[in-house]
């Protein structure tokens, strides 16, 4: 097989992987008053919101350490692996029947979810030289959505009398763990190896191979790369307010336009979602086309997307109607999708290969963290009767502050 062939092949193998993901994650947004009426102790919208915000801070937390180890060993071992136990915790989570039991299942949650992702897109990204990345990582992050809008219609399971909460998480825990032998078997080829052509020179101040570098050293060298502190700010930024969108826009537009729990689910996830994956597609092809002519061309597309965040977070937030939240939501949806396929083409510019998968996990560690507190804060605000469009003309500001700090990455020339 061509290596372009292959290279495609594993974006195709990814992209289930990818829809389960968030897939897992989404019902749990769009279940909510069907879980809070089921398990004892959760009463509050604070208290739900630290159901959410376990799992982030848990998955932000091991990120780091999941990419070091993608870094280090074979991907496949961590890829296959992260899918099987976390399926397998999904199919747990569908039998707790308390508050505690809920935050221990979303915690090991965490910890297993928290090695796919940066093995997945550093994996993507060897395979992919600069010509086709940002539209193979757009390809992979098209499963992300596609997950996030099946998980919306999750509520329609939850209200059926015939199924309920408790089997749907039952089922995707199941096709998860079936999915997670094929996918290692398929992965065996090239989950252990470099691609043939990549090399060090993907930036421009080449340095050694290091296999042995220690967890200290990788996270040193970064963390002393200006370029990648400033991308880390760009990347957590604008994800304090997508997390709340991804979270709790179910629950906001149920209350505000008096929308059943399906409904509800299913608003605020398909359209933002479907936008996202026309955006990853548009943006990915273009950041790549820009690239020809500019080695800005994907801070370009990416700070452009989150200029689009202003205008869709101030009218979601003052939306008279649901039609009009969902106009907003999908200028959101385009926005988040020219920046978020541009995230790891961007790390690949400004560090080295063998210290990707350990950069976009530490990415991961900072933004999911602030974005597991978004969580909780949003849950605490709404319990205070804070306005809505206070809280998303706050994050429209912030994603205005990081546009700016995007343009003052200095990207270095790629291959």
């Amino acid at each position: 097989m061509k290596q372009t062939q292959l290279a495609w092949l594993i974006v195709a193998l990814l992209v289930p992987v990818a829809l389960l993901n968030y897939l897992d994650r989404q019902m749990l947004a769009a279940m909510k008053t069907s879980m809070m009426a089921d398990i004892s102790g959760i009463e509050t919208k604070a208290n739900w919101g630290i159901v959410l915000g376990v799992f982030k801070w848990v998955y932000a937390g091991l990120s780091p350490i999941g990419g070091y180890v993608a870094d280090r060993v074979s991907k496949r071992y961590v890829i296959a692996g992260s899918l099987f136990v976390w399926s397998a915790v999904t199919w747990v989570t569908g039998r707790v029947d308390t508050y505690d039991e809920l935050l221990w299942a979303r915690a090991i949650m965490g910890v297993s979810e928290a090695f796919y992702i940066p093995a997945a897109l550093a994996l993507i990204s060897e395979m992919h030289l600069g010509s086709t990345r940002s539209r193979a990582i757009g390809m992979h992050q098209m499963g992300i959505y596609a997950g996030i809008i099946l998980g919306g219609f999750s509520g329609y399971v939850a209200e059926n009398e015939s199924y309920g909460w408790r089997f749907a998480f039952s089922v995707c825990g199941c096709i998860g763990v079936l999915y997670a032998f094929p996918l290692f078997i398929a992965l065996k080829s090239v989950g252990s190896v470099r691609h043939p052509i990549m090399r060090s020179s993907d930036v421009s101040n080449p340095t050694s191979v290091e296999t042995s570098i220690t967890p200290k050293a990788a996270a040193k060298e970064l963390l002393r790369n200006r370029n990648f502190v400033l991308l880390v700010l760009c990347f957590t930024l604008p994800a304090l307010a997508g997390w709340v969108v991804k979270d709790w826009m179910p629950d906001i537009l149920r209350e505000k336009f008096g929308l059943g729990q399906g409904k509800a689910g299913m608003s605020a996830v398909l359209y933002v979602n479907i936008a996202s994956i026309i955006g990853v597609g548009i943006g990915g092809w273009l950041a790549d086309h820009w690239m020809k002519r500019s080695i800005r061309g994907r801070i370009y597309v990416s700070s452009a997307g989150m200029l689009l965040f202003l205008p869709a977070l101030f009218g979601v937030g003052n939306a008279s109607s649901l039609a009009v939240a969902i106009g907003f939501l999908i200028l959101f949806g385009l926005g988040w999708g020219f920046f978020d396929c541009n995230n790891m083409p961007i790390l690949c510019q400004i560090a080295r290969p063998e210290l990707r998968a350990t950069g976009y996990g530490l990415m991961n560690l900072v933004s999911i963290s602030c974005g597991g507190y978004a969580d909780w804060m949003f849950g605490k605000l709404r319990d205070q009767q804070v306005p809505l469009n206070l809280i998303f003309g706050v994050f429209a500001a912030v994603a205005l502050l990081s546009a700016r700090l995007m343009w003052m990455i200095r990207p270095q020339p790629q291959p």
